[in-house]
Formats: C-alpha cells, structure tokens, sequence
C-alpha cells in the first residue's frame, strides 16, 4: 500500500484533512497539560502536532512503520521520542502512557484489535486509548469524489468500504474486542476549502494509500477518464469538500 512516500507528498494529500480532525480527535480524547501520550501511526505528525502543543515535546512518543514518515516526524517535532515500528508490536513497558491514540490508522493495521490491545498494555490502568478513521462505509471520506468516479470507470472496484474500523459500530468493535472499558464514540467532522481543481487532484497523483494504488491500476487512459468525471463534478474551483470520521476512546 502506497505510503512509502514523503512527508511532504502525503501532507498535500491528506494533510490537509487529517490536521483539523487531529485537532478534533485531541478534543475528544481529552488531552491535557501533564500527560503523557502517544501518536501510533504518527506519519508525517498531524496528530503529534496537536500533541506537542498541548503536552510538549518532551511529553510526545510517536511511531510509525514508514521510514520516510519517521523521518518528517522526527525533523519536524526535536524532542518527540519517534520510533520506526508497528502498532501490533509496541516497543515501549507497560503503562507508561496516559493516552495512546491512532489517528486515520486503525483500518490499515494489519491486525487493528491487536493493534489497539497494544495500544492499551502501554497505557497505565484508566488511560485513554482511542482511534479515528473515516465513515468509509458511508463514503464520507475525503477521497469521496475519487471513489465515486471510479464507479462509474471501474464498476467492480471495491474502495474502501470494507476496511475495518470504517463504520462506528466497527471501530468501537475493534476498541471492545481489545478489552478496553467504557468505550464511548463521537462523529467528528471537517470541511476544507479548494481553490481550484487542479489545487484538489494533483496530490492524488503521488500514489499515496489505496487511492493512489487505485489511480495507478488505471493506467493513463483510465487515469484521464476519471479526471474528465471529476473536472464535471465538481468543476473548476473553489468548492468546498466536507469529511467525516468516527472517533473512538475507551479505558485501559
């Protein structure tokens, strides 16, 4: 899957989006000066942001399985302990977390209830652990107009709709089959502004998760089809895109 990318690449991607709903998700976790927490699947750092400004730098763990992710993290964030490694294999002791979250990440996890019952084994008893992910069943993602075109280019394409975590009733599955407690869930909702297309679709083009592996599958002639569906749907520019992901917390 397609994230073997630079930071800068997935910023223009996802960013984008991803930045407001972390801002969101820290709400909802409730993170709070003293705390200690740590971003799984911290990619480029969208949520770790939002965790260094609450928390400190000092304060922040973070971790991801892609070496050019690390990398952006670790440049962008002096002071976050980030390491390179997967949320089924947490290098880190028992209960020395607060809060342990995974943001836009639980549906890639190669086993997302191992993944979060890690996530819990390194937060101290009564921590939060929590994780977002798009209403991918619902198609509410950002990658809407993308998925939406490919049907009618690709009827059989399956997307994204399947991935676990990708509905509220999944994610909180995920987050009861990991043991945590009183688990509570919470629509979260973003809106970004495009100026213009071209502005919207180029960083589509870098390859970046399952979209970009689905653009690339396309080849050129079916990549131009598919712009010409987008270019009637949503025209020229500005427009507005509105996301929606599902956020989860429980207790360790």
């Amino acid at each position: 899957m397609g994230f073997d990318v630079a930071g800068e690449a997935y910023d223009r991607f996802m960013g984008r989006y991803s930045r407001p709903l972390a801002a969101r998700f820290a709400d909802f976790l409730g993170v709070e000066a003293g705390q200690h927490a740590l971003d799984v699947g911290c990619g480029p750092g969208a949520l770790t942001e939002q965790l260094v400004a609450r928390l400190g730098a000092t304060h922040v763990a973070a971790i991801d399985p892609s070496e050019p992710f690390v990398a952006a993290c670790r440049d962008r964030f002096p002071g976050v302990d980030v390491r390179k490694g997967a949320a089924e294999s947490l290098p880190f002791d028992d209960g020395v977390h607060d809060v342990a979250a995974a943001c836009l990440v639980v549906h890639f996890m190669k086993d997302p209830v191992g993944g979060l019952a890690e996530m819990a084994r390194v937060t101290r008893t009564d921590g939060i652990v929590g994780a977002t992910v798009w209403d991918l069943a619902a198609n509410r993602a950002p990658m809407r107009p993308v998925w939406e075109a490919m049907a009618e280019i690709v009827p059989d394409h399956p997307g994204e709709r399947d991935f676990p975590g990708g509905s509220r009733a999944s994610l909180v599955a995920v987050l009861e089959g990991a043991g945590l407690r009183d688990v509570a869930s919470e629509e979260l909702t973003v809106t970004v502004a495009h100026p213009t297309f071209e502005e919207w679709w180029e960083p589509y083009l870098h390859g970046v998760g399952p979209v970009g592996d689905a653009l690339a599958s396309l080849g050129d002639g079916g990549r131009e089809r598919l712009e010409e569906v987008l270019r009637r749907t949503l025209g020229p520019g500005p427009f507005e895109l509105t996301a929606t992901a599902y956020a989860a917390r429980g207790l360790a």
